[in-house]
């Protein structure tokens, strides 16, 4: 049985162990009401304490988390890739506070909008850490076996090994506290922070053990030794690659664990991508199901049910002026496999139909084109650009049905997948790739199944040619185009920023594209008239392409943003704190 997470269920199992409010660094209160002494007796008290993790599993904004890349440029401005972030005064949490964060997958700085990078909150939130390292403190009092304790151990470990990796990513070296602590003098909390490198080895510790004692088949959507193994793969690529691309050093041991991970994912027999034989649709209808449960694709998965808990997905992706950029959609080949620079059967982008036509069949099937509809019945015929609709034209559809029903505020039942097995696929390409061991039968079992499900041709190693405007003109073509296949199949599910940190690529920032939108030609804008359809207030540049933000041409990537700054109240808080490199 696949693994999906019921929300409904855990967000409001545990309200009794984690308090939603937030303190400062010293003025702590107890991480909740609950009394060791009387409470970690039985595995239905383990069970319901390590309820409230899960909650960091929600998915609210999960298909808008890449409006904080090169892959959209959403109508409001991102303050870090523009240049204008500052340092927060203040964290939105810190190790001595109670509460638990959100949004597994989400690359942002924390808070209630995920959207873009503000100054309401920051990553540096210790509260989940806080409250496993409670548990750890206290789980050996329960009367049961040890191998059902572990299971509660290996839940434990897998949130603290994802919240520690998370800040990781975000601040580099970070306060490194695996043991729950009581007196707030201590001096574990006001010392300096822990090597990136040493963290990230107890990280894979922590999954590890997960791996190890997860049960294969778990009740009631819990975590199961699968996803354990797949955030293994998924931290294992993203630490070698950072390793090897910022030239760190170790980075074979990591890759070869991102391989070994997402192997055992493959063989494991219980998995395979979602396909019906229909080409032109599957890759589109497997965002829109409001049960993942018996999806072969579905690893773990987030649930939802009308009038439990909901989500607003739908109406997200059809009013928050979201869009893909133009650097995206020329990432997207024609269907003949090659890039638009090279194939003869790209038509050019005049027109919205010549630009679609001829292109993976995943082109329309995230990007709305002409005969989508829009919401019950409401066909699109030209780009709702000058609305709320999108901000460049290229409408994000991933996630997005026409139902009216999804539709209403904050009733779409639609499910969110936290792992599928895609992304194992390309995890197993790229590690094997960059460790200079990917065949031709590793392709064909990884890259062409992908291509498989909308029919496009195999990826072939010998007959590779480089795209003469290649994000990475000085890579090997094969990881280029790996990471090419990764860009559009995971398009839109938040991983983009990361993979440009962690390849040490954040001057493709820097590319004018990334903030441009469709094209909209004189004769194009006589289209809009004709239907009555107002773009006057649509700006272009001088090659009719949309400025999203039309005070600006281009992005200036600076290096300090491969981390963000340490909020200055921590540093005050903690001298030995010292400020990331250029803020």
């Amino acid at each position: 049985m696949k693994n999906k997470y019921i929300l409904y269920i855990a967000c409001a199992a545990l309200t009794i162990v984690a308090s939603c409010k937030r303190e400062s660094f010293l003025n702590r209160t107890p991480l909740s009401d609950i009394t060791p002494g009387t409470f970690f007796k039985n595995e239905t008290d383990l069970q319901l304490y390590c309820n409230q993790y899960y909650s960091a599993l929600t998915q609210q904004n999960f298909l808008k988390l890449d409006d904080n890349s090169d892959d959209k440029a959403n109508a409001s401005v991102n303050a870090l890739l523009a240049g204008t972030y500052t340092i927060p005064s203040t964290a939105s949490n810190n190790y001595t506070s109670t509460g638990t964060t959100t949004d597994f997958n989400s690359n942002n700085v924390a808070g209630s909008m995920p959207l873009n990078i503000n100054q309401s909150g920051t990553d540096w939130n210790f509260a989940l850490i806080r409250a496993c390292n409670f548990f750890l403190a206290n789980y050996q009092k329960a009367d049961i076996p040890d191998a059902t304790k572990n299971i509660y151990v290996g839940e434990t470990l897998f949130f603290r090994a994802n919240d520690f990796w998370k800040k990781v990513k975000a601040f580099g070296d970070v306060s490194y506290v695996n043991r729950y602590i009581v007196d707030t003098s201590a001096s574990i909390l006001y010392g300096p922070r822990m090597p990136h490198k040493q963290v990230m080895d107890s990280v894979i510790k922590d999954i590890n053990f997960a791996v190890a004692n997860l049960p294969v088949t778990a009740p009631d959507g819990r975590l199961n030794k699968y996803a354990a193994l797949a955030l293994k793969a998924r931290v294992c690529l993203w630490e070698g690659t950072y390793r090897k691309y910022f030239g760190v050093g170790d980075e074979t041991t990591y890759l070869q664990g991102a391989v070994d991970a997402a192997e055992q994912l493959m063989n494991a027999g219980k998995f395979s991508l979602y396909s019906t034989g229909n080409t032109a649709s599957d890759y589109y209808n497997l965002f829109i199901q409001t049960d993942l449960t018996g999806n072969t694709e579905n690893i773990m998965s987030a649930g939802y049910k009308l009038n439990i808990l909901t989500n607003d997905i739908d109406r997200q992706l059809g009013q928050a002026g979201d869009g893909y950029s133009k650097d995206f959609v020329n990432s997207i080949l024609c269907s003949d496999g090659l890039p638009t620079t090279l194939s003869p059967l790209y038509k050019g982008d005049d027109t919205p139909e010549d630009e679609s036509t001829n292109r993976d069949p995943r082109y329309k099937q995230q990007i709305a084109t002409r005969g989508f509809d829009f919401l019950a019945g409401d066909l699109i015929t030209l780009p709702r650009i000058g609305t709320t609709v999108t901000s460049t034209g290229y409408q994000p559809i991933k996630g997005r049905s026409s139902s009216q029903e999804a539709w209403n505020a904050n009733q779409s039942e639609y499910d969110f997948f936290i792992f599928r097995y895609a992304e194992v696929l390309l995890i197993e390409a790229e590690a094997k790739a960059e460790l200079g061991l990917a065949t031709q039968a590793i392709i064909d079992n990884t890259v062409n199944k992908l291509r498989d499900r909308v029919g496009m041709p195999h990826m072939i190693i010998a007959s590779l040619v480089k795209d003469p405007k290649s994000n990475f003109p000085t890579l090997p073509v094969l990881i280029d185009e790996i990471r090419r296949e990764r860009r559009v199949e995971l398009g839109s599910e938040g991983f983009r920023f990361d993979d440009i940190k962690r390849w040490h690529a954040g001057t493709l920032i820097n590319n004018p594209n990334t903030i441009l939108g469709m094209k909209l030609t004189p004769a194009l804008r006589a289209q809009y008239t004709a239907e009555s359809k107002d773009v006057s207030n649509v700006v272009v540049d001088g090659n009719n392409y949309i400025r999203i933000y039309p005070g600006t041409t281009t992005r200036s990537w600076n290096d300090k943003m491969y981390l963000l700054p340490i909020p200055t109240q921590e540093i005050s808080l903690n001298p030995a704190l010292k400020q990331n490199p250029g803020w």
